[in-house]
Parts: structure tokens; C-alpha cells; sequence
């Protein structure tokens, strides 16, 4: 365009045609410089609508969540009452039965009736008695027993050791009558010498 009005004389009027052409260049230009302008802006908007997008749908999943947990804890707290409607309902059921068991006299521990129980704790009580006093019996028996054969033992012991006595002292009187034997017979044979 410079090249163009500088080989145009100045002074010089330009028909109409040349005057439009020229200020077509020039929209052109400045319409070529605006673009990337727009174009930044216009992703800027993009981006900004994807990332309000983005924070709607998780808001939406926040609120979605929110909503389900605050049905579990109402559902949770239907299931509370009704279990501590049921506790109420068993504890009394059970201080009923305990009150029948009381005015019935059963033990609530044993299911038996409670003069029934001590009966038959009296009756197993004479019963270990009775077997004590029959083993205390025997092992009465068996001592005395014992202290016999023990009495015995000793005598024979006692007898024993008297026999061993006796033996040795006839050993002994059997070696004296052995020497005295064996001199009387040396004396006889030198009085026989003597009378030769």
C-alpha cells in the first residue's frame, strides 16, 4: 500500500474504485490483527463454562451423597428405636419369668424347684458322708491291719536275730569242744607214751 501511494503523485485524486480498495486493506489489516484477541477471549470462556460445569455436576454429587447418608441415618435411627423397643419389651418379659420362677420357687439357675434342690443337696451331702465314714472305716481297719503284720515283722525280726545268736555261739562252743577235743587227745597219746 506505501509502495503504491508513493508512486501516486501527491496532489493527485484517486477515482472511487482506488479510494474502496484501498480502505478494504486497510479493514483487512486490522481485522487479521484482532484475531488471535478473540480467539483468546473465546477459549478463556470455554474453559471457564467446562469449569463451572465440572463444579455444578459435583455439587450435584455432594448433594446426591448427602442425600443418601441422611437416609441411612434416618434408617438407622428406625432400626435404634425399634431395637430399644424390643430391649424394653424383653427386659419385661424377663422380670415376669423371674417373678413366676420367685412365686413358684424355682431356682432360675438350676430349673428346679427350690425345696426340690435342697432335698436333694441334703440327700447328696448324707451320701458323701455316709462314703466317708466307710473309707475313714476301711482305713481304720487297714492300720490296724498294718500295725499288726508290723508287730509280727518285729517279732520275727526279733526271732530272727536270736536264731543268728544261738548259731553263732553253738559255732562257738562246737570250735572250744573242737580244741578241747584235739588237746584231751594230744595228753592221751603222751600218757601212752609215757606208759610205753
Amino acid at each position: 500500500e506505501n509502495a503504491m501511494s508513493s508512486k501516486i503523485p501527491r496532489g493527485t485524486h484517486l477515482p472511487p474504485e482506488a479510494r474502496t480498495v484501498q480502505k478494504t486493506d486497510t479493514n483487512l489489516k486490522n481485522s487479521r490483527e484482532n484475531v488471535p484477541r478473540v480467539s483468546t477471549r473465546y477459549g478463556q470462556q470455554v474453559e471457564l463454562k467446562e469449569q463451572n460445569q465440572n463444579l455444578v455436576a459435583a455439587k450435584e454429587e455432594l448433594q446426591k451423597n448427602l442425600s443418601e447418608k441422611q437416609q441411612r441415618v434416618e434408617e438407622l435411627e428406625l432400626q435404634l428405636d425399634e431395637l430399644q423397643k424390643e430391649n424394653v419389651e424383653f427386659q419385661k418379659n424377663l422380670q415376669d419369668c423371674h417373678r413366676l420362677l420367685v412365686s413358684a420357687k424355682i431356682d432360675p439357675v438350676l430349673g428346679e424347684r427350690v425345696g426340690d434342690a435342697a432335698r436333694q443337696k441334703e440327700d447328696e451331702r448324707k451320701e458323701v458322708m455316709s462314703v466317708s465314714t466307710d473309707l475313714l472305716r476301711e482305713l481304720k481297719a487297714f492300720g490296724d491291719i498294718a500295725s499288726q503284720q508290723r508287730t509280727q515283722l518285729q517279732e520275727i525280726q526279733a526271732t530272727m536275730e536270736d536264731v543268728t545268736k544261738a548259731r553263732e555261739l553253738m559255732n562257738q562252743e562246737r570250735e572250744n569242744f573242737s580244741q578241747e577235743a584235739a588237746e584231751m587227745e594230744r595228753a592221751l597219746k603222751e600218757a601212752e607214751e609215757l606208759l610205753a
